[in-house]
């Protein structure tokens, strides 16, 4: 091009770089944007549900119990607060309830002007429901003012306060279920911004390209060489590929290529971080399953020791409060996702000892798990939910005596874990429709809690391991474990070492 001819080579140089970061800059700001956008969504969403979440956990039992203890006491609402204070740890969760009210209407509002629609239009009935809930506790009080409103009062704590309260707290699980409805639009505007990112890029890179091949004949080779490079480095991660480009120039273009490496490093890295908040949020998922599952296994164990200790059984008490102890040590274990199969074995043991003693006249097990396989991991609760599926859904709802069967062996490098029960079974429709289940196609009351495990395993093991089912209607179920033989060392964080 002869009117470049003019231009010194550092001029040319020049404009080589500005037709190369122009566009690159853009593209850059255009990221940052839509990082910012997502980022601003994403943590309002995760805000709202962490706040809702506090109150749905402690709102009804602290609300229950402090109407509770000023109707049995006599005390005045007010007073109650005051009596807290100077009470034993017993009256620990005992609190104004008008100020527990006031605190859940406060959140509500601010909640109500951060949510979106139907999150909004919940807030405003639990609103409603807090008002017509603080007139009932206004009423209580009072009566007990009065004098003489006992029953009454009672009356009113029984079927007004505790509905009212469970209907409340029913409504902060939808607005948590509509916040986490949220997060998935998010993450799918975010894959369909994603996309169309990629063909900015493609766009805006085959430009530069076409940009710097034109320009690149009339400078000299020792510019247009390393330029090529780079070029060859941006079809790379537009393809997926985010190694560093390694480009030997000089001062400019490696200045070029640090931007560049640095702007791909920060796609990767928040490619990384979304897989890894998408994992904490199924995690997240487990633990609130857990957290509503074991309170009833817990209440109901403790119903049956106190029946035990009434009637004397005072080595079946032991033996039980020792299992259930147990139970919680390994459910607990020090935080760990991952614990040895021998854990795990004594987890189940310990969970199977104390449906013994509460269904001794149907239930009877065999654990026969390998002791080779004993040192290797698998994941925390694996097979406790099997167990509780095969005991609940076989064989309580089998006339007579039914029996679990636990067994672990190794085959091909794969260690396979089976949960059998000769129970009531399932026909192909009911099968299927588990089957279906565990792949998230279908919701099923069958099987509730499977299809989470089923996810963890292949999300930490691979597509290929899982869980499998087989059955018969009539003579039982069996359920299927397979994951690989392999140990998995921990860092300090807890979080599992690739081994």
């Amino acid at each position: 091009m002869k009117f470049l001819r003019k231009y010194s080579l550092s001029k040319r140089i020049n404009l080589l770089t500005a037709s190369i970061m122009g566009p690159l800059t853009v593209l850059v700001l255009y990221l940052l944007v839509n990082m910012i956008n997502f980022s601003t969504a994403y943590n309002q969403s995760v805000k709202n549900i962490t706040v809702i979440k506090d109150y749905s956990l402690n709102f009804k039992t602290d609300l229950d119990y402090s109407i509770y203890r000023a109707i049995v006491g006599n005390l005045a609402l007010d007073d109650l607060d005051e009596y807290a204070k100077n009470s034993n740890s017993d009256s620990a969760k005992v609190r104004n309830p008008y100020k527990i009210i006031n605190e859940m209407r406060n959140a509500v509002k601010r909640q109500e002007t951060e949510s979106g629609k139907n999150s909004a239009d919940l807030m405003r009935r639990i609103s409603k429901s807090l008002g017509w809930l603080e007139r009932v506790v206004r009423k209580i009080d009072d009566n007990i003012q009065e004098g003489g409103h006992y029953a009454e009062n009672i009356e009113l704590l029984d079927k007004d306060i505790r509905s009212s309260t469970q209907l409340i707290q029913d409504n902060l699980q939808e607005y948590i279920y509509y916040e986490a409805v949220n997060l998935e639009n998010i993450r799918v505007d975010l894959e369909i911004r994603a996309r169309d990112t990629l063909i900015l890029c493609i766009a805006i890179l085959t430009s530069i390209l076409l940009i710097n091949f034109f320009l690149t004949r009339v400078i000299t080779h020792s510019v247009t060489h390393p330029i090529r490079e780079l070029c060859r480095a941006t079809r790379q991660v537009a393809k997926g590929n985010f190694s560093p480009a390694e480009i030997e120039s000089g001062d400019e273009i490696q200045v070029l290529t640090k931007s560049f490496n640095d702007m791909t490093g920060e796609i990767q890295y928040l490619i990384e971080n979304i897989k890894k908040e998408q994992r904490n949020l199924k995690d997240t998922e487990l633990k609130l399953l857990q957290a509503q599952i074991n309170p009833h296994f817990l209440y109901n164990t403790l119903d049956a020791i106190v029946w035990m200790a009434e009637g004397g059984q005072d080595k079946e008490v032991v033996a039980m409060v020792t299992a259930l102890s147990q139970f919680f040590r390994t459910t607990l274990s020090q935080g760990r996702d991952y614990i040895t199969i021998q854990e795990e074995e004594s987890h189940i043991r310990s969970y199977l000892s104390i449906q013994e003693f509460r269904y001794a006249d149907i239930l009877e097990y065999e654990i026969d798990i390998d002791p080779s396989l004993y040192e290797y991991t698998i994941l925390k609760l694996t097979l406790q939910p099997l167990v509780e599926n095969a005991l609940y859904h076989g064989i309580k709802n089998k006339r007579g005596k039914g029996k679990i069967t636990v067994r672990g062996y190794e085959k091909e490098d794969h260690i396979y874990l089976e949960v059998a029960d000769n129970g009531i079974g399932m026909d192909e429709e009911e099968l299927g429709q588990l089957q279906e289940k565990l792949k998230g196609e279908t919701p099923n009351d069958r099987g509730f809690g499977l299809g989470n495990v089923n996810e963890r395993i292949q999300l930490n093991y691979g597509p290929e391991y899982g869980i499998t089912f087989r059955s018969c209607k009539g003579e039982g179920t069996t359920a299927t474990v397979c994951i690989p033989k392999k140990n998995i060392p921990f860092c300090e964080n807890n979080e599992p070492k690739n081994p």
